[in-house]
């Protein structure tokens, strides 16, 4: 799917590598990775004490980004990084 705007802004002020967020009230310990050339990025996410997941690529192309969400509906992913705050 291609995707711009505010998800793009939200998903780039992430930080890099491990760290913790809260979604709905609920705490989870994430991981963003981002190649070497900027050009792709993979974000995991796993609801701590529970079972909720999120998990994305996301690919910067010259002319476009797209998301690829891990086998769940892009506006999960969508809401989760619109919603979360990082701690």
């Amino acid at each position: 799917m291609i995707i711009k705007g505010e998800f793009v802004d939200a998903y780039s002020a992430l930080p890099l590598g491990d760290f913790y967020l809260r979604y709905q009230g609920r705490r989870y310990i994430a991981t963003r990775t981002e190649s070497e050339d900027g050009k792709r990025g993979w974000f995991y996410a796993h609801e701590m004490g529970g079972n909720d997941h999120i998990s994305f690529n996301f690919y910067r192309l010259s002319n476009s980004n797209r998301l690829k969400p891990c086998e769940m509906p892009v506006e999960k992913v969508v809401d989760f990084i619109l919603g979360l705050a990082v701690e």
